[in-house]
């Protein structure tokens, strides 16, 4: 398994709107769009920051894991992602080594990145999310 870098890191956020004031106002760093995933009952927007990117997250109905996850939680830090050249083979050497995995097999994520992601109580507690971009 090769990893190449932070891709992103997620940030669980009730308004994109109201977050970008705070990221493109005070930070000067500018939103790419935003995009809504369907499937995962979320819209995303991301911030770069030079070889990586923050990605807002605010979930687009009540049972959306990131509206949970805030209900939970509250708003901050929701995952850190790591670029792979190839998701399948590592999610296929994480598994061989027994490492917990929330996805197995690798599903379409914003900007159609294949994306899958490792249990947070197999890695100390953090959501880590594995992303192949083509």
């Amino acid at each position: 398994m090769t990893l190449k870098n932070i891709d992103h890191i997620g940030i669980a956020v009730k308004s994109i709107d109201e977050a970008l004031k705070f990221w493109e106002g005070s930070l000067g760093i500018k939103c790419h769009g935003t995009e809504e995933v369907a499937e995962q009952k979320v819209k995303t927007a991301f911030l770069p920051v030079d070889d990586t990117e923050f990605e807002l997250l605010q979930g687009t109905s009540e049972d959306s894991p990131i509206t949970k996850f805030i209900e939970k939680k509250g708003e901050g830090l929701q995952h850190i992602a790591i670029r792979v050249d190839n998701i399948e083979e590592a999610l296929k050497e994480l598994k061989e080594k027994g490492v917990r995995l929330i996805d197995e097999t690798p599903r379409y994520g914003a900007g159609g990145a294949k994306i899958a992601f490792i249990h947070p109580k197999a890695s100390g507690g953090v959501l880590l999310e594995l992303c192949q971009r083509d």
